[in-house]
């Protein structure tokens, strides 16, 4: 190319040119009637009025305005419009306002009075709005409401819209009104295409046959789900439900919880904990593991059952505690253990039942044989029932089906132990809930050490008798009655061998006996609760006046101020809708350094 003395000069032409197509500037496309001029209360304007034929029609860049009334400043590229407003991006923007006032410099339109914006999805109405068409972000800050078919009104009292994005940010005083719930938070994210709403700081979903809290928080609108993991619980018609982490199915009346999870039954005094929990409201049920552990409250003592499983189910009526593998029972003057236990809470009736799938030979079954320990007797058999009084709270009675085996260790000897075999044993309680009667039916046998006074030893009994009825005081044996068929001797010590002091079956099992509600949880394997990911945390976004409009607005003030196109006492117009206190704010112009691809700044790390 060959450069001459005309060449910058070209260039120069060729530039403004550019910029000239570049820079868009606000058409009016049907100025109505007629245009006027009132330099006085409008200088440097042009009125434009409605015609008979139809709306003043303005343009810029995409967007197209109705209005019945327009006042245009050309040289400032502003726009007032009033009167039956109606602004259109194509087919994804409709916003209807009494009034509008647009900036071609800034692309900021400020819209009041019965503010309608409405997209394929939803519907925003407010007394005011901000539309930022260079982010596509739409703004309110005194109150609005969106509407969206499938999900129900949304109001607040400041909203934002990211359309682009399709998502809304909701602050202060949200709510959301749907036919089944309303949902009330501090701070509600909510994307209009799918329906997904998340809600940060303190939240309730209220329904018909449930109420949710939580402090972080996700609601599908569209298929009514949730899931909810800070300080979170659900309470139900008469159970309170509260986790770490607690997922909702609202079609399904089903929630499930993962860690630190505590399930109160307000009505039964009862709670059951764990680290997993299912919950079917309509099948009145409740299913927990991972350490679970039930509690009935009592007013002087409460019993705690443990179990790998345990199942709640039934009308608050009628509760029924089952536990499943390896259960245990923990009161202060009882305890007891079985492979699973069911609890008849209405009836008052506990049954200790044995596997059936195990064969009586196995060595694993006879070591979980069920199990009672009261003050200080152990009874063991094929199957245990514990009768109580549901009102009383007191225990009634007990029965030892199938090879009953009756063990209390005598108090001086160091390996002595009273002993009562049989087919069945009924056992009788008094009201400090101590036993004081036993009777042993068919095939009763006996080991008892007899003692005087002075608790020194008579004589080591043994015997058979067809039945054995023992009678307590003070948790002590008064009486041991043999009943038909009666064949025994009382031995001296030394003339009974330690190998004939037990009889056939025998087997003290003391150190499994719970002692503590620690000692239901010591045969169970270490326990690590899983790491629950959860929600990300609310991340602030950069304000609507961001640095990029609040320098395009800066920018277009100075231009107009240069060419003094506003009076002494007028203010700027394409700032004069903006908050005080983001026109009086720094822009940050420091830019963050360049980083090679893959690194992060450290106020930037995940």
């Amino acid at each position: 190319m060959k450069f001459t003395k005309y060449t910058p000069f070209l260039f120069l032409v060729f530039i403004m040119q550019f910029g000239m197509a570049q820079q868009k500037n606000i058409e009016i496309k049907d100025s109505g009637a007629f245009g006027d001029i009132d330099e006085e209360n409008f200088p440097g304007a042009s009125i434009l009025t409605r015609s008979d034929q139809g709306q003043v029609h303005i343009y810029h860049d995409g967007i197209d305005m109705f209005c019945d009334k327009a006042i245009f400043y050309g040289k400032e590229d502003f726009i007032e419009a009033y009167g039956n407003v109606n602004m259109k991006q194509g087919d994804t923007i409709n916003l209807t306002s009494k009034y509008v006032e647009y900036s071609g410099k800034t692309q900021l339109a400020f819209a009041s009075g019965d503010v309608v914006l409405t997209d394929p999805q939803s519907t925003i109405t407010s007394d005011t709005l901000y539309f930022n068409r260079v982010n596509q972000e739409s703004y309110y800050k005194s109150g609005g409401k969106v509407v969206r078919d499938s999900s129900g009104t949304i109001t607040s009292r400041v909203g934002r819209y990211y359309m682009n994005e399709k998502k809304y940010r909701f602050v202060d005083s949200v709510k959301l009104v749907n036919p089944q719930y309303e949902l009330n938070t501090k701070t509600l994210d909510y994307y209009s295409d799918n329906g997904y709403a998340y809600m940060y700081g303190p939240s309730t979903i209220v329904g018909d046959s449930s109420k949710i809290y939580s402090e972080r928080g996700f609601y599908n609108t569209t298929d009514d789900t949730g899931y909810f993991v800070r300080n979170s619980r659900i309470d139900y018609d008469n159970r309170v439900v509260v986790g770490d982490s607690i997922f909702f199915d609202r079609n399904r009346n089903f929630a499930s919880a993962t860690n630190n999870i505590t399930v109160t039954d307000t009505i039964n005094s009862s709670i059951i904990k764990g680290h997993y929990a299912e919950v079917y409201r309509a099948k009145d049920s409740v299913y927990i593991t991972k350490r679970a552990l039930a509690i009935t409250i009592q007013e002087t003592d409460s019993i705690y059952m443990h179990a790998d499983t345990l199942m709640i189910t039934g009308k608050a009526d009628h509760r029924i505690t089952r536990g499943f593998y390896n259960g245990k029972v923990y009161k202060s003057d009882i305890s007891a253990k079985a492979d699973s236990i069911h609890a008849d809470h209405k009836s008052g009736l506990t049954q200790l039942i044995n596997l059936a799938r195990l064969n009586k030979g196995d060595a694993f079954s006879a070591a979980r044989k069920p199990i009672l320990w009261n003050v200080d007797n152990q009874m063991t058999g094929d199957t245990i029932h514990l009768k109580s009084n549901p009102k009383t709270e007191k225990l009634d009675s007990l029965i030892v089906f199938n090879n009953a085996f009756l063990i209390s260790k005598d108090t001086i000897s160091e390996d002595g132990y009273n002993q009562i075999s049989g087919k069945r044993l009924i056992g009788l309680f008094d009201d400090n809930n101590d036993i004081n009667e036993v009777h042993i039916l068919k095939n009763a046998e006996s080991i008892n050490y007899s003692r005087n006074d002075k608790d020194e030893l008579i004589g080591i009994e043994k015997s058979k008798s067809g039945d054995i009825i023992i009678y307590f005081e003070n948790k002590e044996v008064v009486e041991l009655r043999k009943i038909t068929q009666f064949e025994g001797k009382l031995y001296t010590e030394e003339d009974l061998p330690k190998n004939a002091r037990k009889l056939r079956g025998f087997d003290w099992r003391d150190d499994e006996r719970p002692k503590s509600v620690e000692d239901l949880f010591k045969d169970d394997p270490p326990y690590v609760l899983p790491v629950i990911k959860g929600l990300a945390p609310y991340k602030a976004d950069e304000e609507f006046f961001g640095d990029a409009l609040i320098g395009r607005i800066n920018k277009a003030d100075k231009e107009a101020d240069a060419r003094q196109l506003n009076k002494k006492d007028e203010a700027p117009k394409a700032s004069r809708t903006v908050p005080k206190k983001f026109l009086n704010k720094t822009i940050s112009t420091v830019k963050k350094p360049q980083l090679k691809p893959g690194l992060k700044l450290e106020d930037e790390k995940e």
